[in-house]
């Protein structure tokens, strides 16, 4: 995987939507040589001032994490959070793969 980790991915998210997003890892920087995830359990979180949020992930070998944000999930937070996905290793290691800061407009519809 690339050596500046975590890499950035900043979100900007509207309250109560549904999103996913589909993230693959590598091994080397040109983006040819996909990561080995076997036996890895992929986690990712937003944690703002209010609450945190578990999006769900799923993975697909050999690379491949499919990160969920379901639209009954957002009572926990509001206004500006964070956000990351990890990695969490058979052995026990924890690799950060993205993270950023998250942007939430207030939605309108409820």
């Amino acid at each position: 995987m690339e050596n500046d980790h975590p890499g950035a991915l900043p979100l900007k998210l509207y309250r109560g939507d549904s999103y996913s997003w589909v993230v693959s890892a590598w091994s080397d920087d040109e983006h040819t040589v996909p990561a080995d995830l076997a036996g890895v359990t992929p986690r990712a979180s937003i944690r703002g001032s209010r609450g945190r949020i578990e999006l769900a992930c799923e993975l697909t070998l050999p690379n491949v994490i499919d990160v969920e944000l379901a639209a009954d999930a957002w009572s926990a937070v509001g206004g500006s959070a964070r956000w990351d996905l990890q990695l969490t290793y058979s052995d026990g290691r924890v690799f950060t793969l993205l993270a950023g800061p998250v942007t939430i407009a207030g939605d309108v519809t409820q």
